[in-house]
């Protein structure tokens, strides 16, 4: 299988993160809601400090509008919480203005002390139904804006979508003084892939067989050497890790063992990405399956019927899930987002049986973005790093 270069070849660590249920998704029987496990601050806080101090190095906080709270909000609150995690916190572009977004950014990574990365999204607003060139153009319009704000001392910018002159940046300069925060980026479509490849910095896959998945890095990396950049890359993909594969493939099948179908097609259809070209790949994924619903070994599609976007899971043993990894990293793959159900549970038992056979690194600090975790004050009027 080819492997394409990537940024941070010479890393023999990986980024392993965890997954914080901001959108009302967590549950034991998917599809069955459980009031303890609803998308609350109490819930989704305590998700997050448990993987704090089991050592994951980073965790996706979601962005939905229907469903959950508001992943900004709920960053800020959590961050002075944590110790060493980093935030990967999703900005649905165009949402706020570009400026008062790069302000609130700083902000936010401040709090953190560099541990801020950002997930991009450009998924339609509620209420919006914009065509896919359009919302990644707003994208990348809203990316070149950031880019200014924290790199410059004003941000002059005319696109189609936004046009800011001559306006100071003194406001809105982060904590992570070598580019800011690390864009993560997942889309599939061809404006979504020229957008990370001329602009992000890690990009991130849903779970398909490894074949599919060099496939997708070798189009994406084709692009970023079009804009001479070379990349690094994620999965994000569900986990069940048990002593033994039949234990784990056991405790799969009791996740969907009171799935209403119907009410599946409710919960994926309730997303705001739910007509995404990304999501009808995890679905046809599904339609390739065997007959337990694997689509490769240790691969199973079985979540992708009760949650729209990430839709399988590895399931397997310790030694097995390891092996997985290992594989995924011998194709270039330097970062992990894993999830399981319910979040809290999944997540002590991933980060006790396998998260310390893992070496784990932060992406910021292997980029230099953090240089030393000098303590650093925000800038006020006039100042320059």
């Amino acid at each position: 299988m080819s492997v394409v270069p990537v940024k941070s070849a010479d890393l023999d660590a990986s980024e392993v993160s965890w997954f914080a249920p901001i959108c009302s998704d967590d549950y034991r029987y998917l599809g069955v809601p459980d009031g303890d496990l609803r998308s609350s601050w109490e819930n989704t806080s305590d998700v997050l400090l448990t993987a704090d101090k089991l050592g994951f190095r980073n965790i996706l906080c979601p962005s939905s509008y229907q469903v959950g709270q508001d992943t900004l909000t709920f960053a800020s609150a959590a961050a002075p919480l944590t110790k060493n995690i980093n935030l990967l916190a999703a900005i649905r572009c165009g949402e706020l203005h570009p400026a008062m977004l790069a302000r609130t950014v700083a902000t936010l990574d401040h709090i953190l002390k560099g541990r801020l990365t950002l997930n991009v999204i450009s998924s339609n607003f509620p209420g919006e139904d914009a065509s896919s060139e359009y919302r990644y153009r707003r994208s990348w319009e809203v990316v070149e804006i950031l880019k200014q704000a924290w790199n410059q001392d004003e941000i002059s910018y005319e696109g189609e979508i936004y046009n800011l002159q001559g306006l100071s940046t003194d406001p809105v300069r982060p904590y992570q003084i070598n580019g800011g925060p690390l864009l993560y980026f997942g889309g599939y479509s061809p404006p979504a892939i020229d957008l990370c490849g001329a602009h992000c910095d890690v990009y991130l896959m849903w779970p398909e067989t490894q074949e599919l998945l060099a496939e997708r890095m070798k189009a994406v990396h084709e692009r970023a050497v079009h804009h001479g950049r070379v990349l690094d890359y994620g999965l994000r993909v569900h986990m069940v890790v048990r002593d033994t594969e039949a234990e784990a493939r056991e405790y799969a099948e009791s996740l969907v063992s009171k799935l209403d179908d119907d009410k599946g097609a409710t919960i994926r259809e309730r997303a705001l990405d739910a007509k995404s070209l990304g999501v009808a790949l995890q679905s046809q994924g599904r339609d390739m399956t065997d007959e337990e619903g694997y689509s490769e070994p240790h691969l199973w599609t079985g979540i992708g019927r009760a949650r729209s976007g990430c839709g399988a899971a590895l399931v397997g043993s310790v030694d097995q899930v390891l092996s997985k990894i290992e594989e995924y990293r011998k194709m270039g793959i330097r970062a992990f987002i894993f999830s399981g159900y319910p979040h809290k549970d999944e997540c002590e038992i991933f980060g006790r049986k396998v998260l310390p056979e893992l070496k784990t690194c932060s992406l910021p600090e292997a980029y230099g973005r953090v240089p030393g975790k000098t303590p650093q004050t925000p800038l006020g009027a006039g100042e320059r790093r």
